[in-house]
């Protein structure tokens, strides 16, 4: 069961920064983290699609060039870092599992997936999630050979036949939806499970034994 630290290390650092990042390494071999796309063209990493909640500032990422975004406080003095910014420190020593989260982020993604890949990165270190199914099928045209996660919230969403159709690698479902049965269910259909988000060693004993492949936690230094 493979431990994947969520937004880097969310629980210890301010999420989504470097230094978040930085402290994860110490722990796990795989870590998760979402981007966006500025006003000025940047792939930034950044959960949410405003400033407001993880930053001293205000207002939609989407709206703001990267020279402002930078000048944000995200805590403890950490910046809101590009995702080169945070390939470079990584720098092949885990897998890096992209959320996409806004718009025209399956294109941009596919191109800096590519750069790096030709700076001696494996396919292998490389995995792409999203909740919108649309731009991860996009994703998955433009470059078929990384792995995907379909992330789903509930039940509603007919995730096996998505997953299906874009060739998908796992299905990523919220830990309050796991159980023996659909762990199962996920497993004859063809794909791995990865569940978010796994904070306490009793959860995570549980989904171990059930056989889930993955668990994405807050506090990678607990696993």
């Amino acid at each position: 069961m493979i431990v994947i630290g969520h937004r880097g290390a969310r629980g210890i650092r301010p999420e989504n920064t470097l230094s978040s990042f930085k402290e994860a390494l110490k722990y796990v071999k795989a870590v998760e983290l979402d981007v966006y796309i500025c006003k000025t063209g940047e792939v930034v990493v950044i959960h949410d699609d405003t400033v407001d909640r993880t930053t001293n500032g205000h207002g939609r990422v989407e709206e703001m060039t990267f020279e402002d975004l930078k000048k944000l406080d995200q805590g403890m003095g950490e910046r809101i870092p590009t995702l080169r910014e945070v390939l470079d420190l990584i720098n092949k020593r885990a897998i890096v599992s992209i959320e996409l989260k806004g718009k025209g982020t399956a294109s941009a993604i596919k191109d800096i997936i590519s750069e790096y890949l030709s700076k001696g990165w494996k396919e292998e270190n490389f995995a792409v999630s999203s909740f919108d199914h649309e731009e991860l099928e996009k994703f998955h045209h433009l470059c078929h050979s990384i792995r995907t996660g379909v992330l789903i919230e509930d039940d509603e969403s007919d995730y096996i036949g998505i997953a299906k159709r874009i060739n998908a690698f796992s299905i990523n479902p919220p830990l309050k939806m796991v159980d023996e049965g659909f762990i199962k269910r996920v497993h004859e259909s063809g794909f791995k499970v990865f569940v978010w988000t796994v904070n306490e060693k009793k959860d995570a004993e549980r989904l171990k034994q059930f056989g889930v492949d993955g668990i994405i936690t807050d506090y990678p230094n607990k696993f």
